[in-house]
């Protein structure tokens, strides 16, 4: 996964499909960058300096536009959140 494709969504992108609305967005970021920190979700991962930060911040300094997630790990990590 060294660069995006036609499989691969942004973290920012990710989090807009599956937001209910514009509030859920950034709660949905940080709940990916989360999962993407604690190995729950793999990403192609590009963090940012302190001082390059754009936007409302992420966990473990995650760039949202930069950060790719492969559709097939997206739709995995949301199969294992399902309740039982």
């Amino acid at each position: 996964m060294n660069s995006p494709n036609d499989s691969c969504l942004s973290l920012h992108d990710a989090a807009l499909a599956l937001a209910t609305g514009p509030d859920g967005q950034h709660a949905l970021e940080v709940v990916l960058a989360h999962a993407i920190e604690h190995g729950e979700l793999h990403a192609n991962v590009k963090r940012w300096a302190t001082e390059q930060w754009e936007g409302r911040q992420l966990p473990g300094n995650i760039n949202r536009l930069e950060t790719y997630i492969e559709r097939a790990e997206l739709e995995a990590w949301q199969e294992r959140r399902q309740p039982a």
